[in-house]
């Protein structure tokens, strides 16, 4: 069964004409997320594209912290690293208890683990 065709005119100035097949776009667009969800998920890769927030995350993959072990451990200050987290925290990608005076930060769930695990192999497939 062929799909079927639009035409559509391009431009008048160059006499163009382009063929858009609906039944795929249809198809497609019914599979593409509403802008709400596709503007959530832009806005976790910018908090994802920062370094240092990077960095946090992947401390936190192997243990709990406090802010004071991880200013330690990434050579910031302790300031810089609860700023962080509390963006961190604001995108419910981490969490927070308290023992006595001392706040412990964790991975909020598995989720983040499992993007990170394919972004690295994305980036390792040509170094390989």
């Amino acid at each position: 069964m062929k799909n079927k065709m639009i035409t559509v005119e391009v431009c008048e100035e160059t006499c163009g004409r382009t063929i858009i097949h609906a039944e795929v776009v249809a198809k497609v667009k019914e599979k593409i997320p509403s802008i709400e969800i596709l503007t959530e998920m832009a806005d976790l890769f910018k908090i994802l594209g920062d370094r240092t927030r990077t960095r946090i995350l992947y401390a936190l993959f192997e243990s709990e912290m406090c802010v004071c072990d991880l200013a330690y451990l990434l050579g910031m200050s302790q300031s810089s690293i609860s700023h962080q987290l509390r963006v961190l925290k604001q995108a419910k990608l981490v969490k927070n208890r308290k023992e006595g005076k001392v706040v412990y930060y964790s991975l909020a769930d598995s989720h983040i683990i499992q993007i990170f695990d394919q972004i690295l192999q994305h980036v390792n497939e040509d170094k390989i």
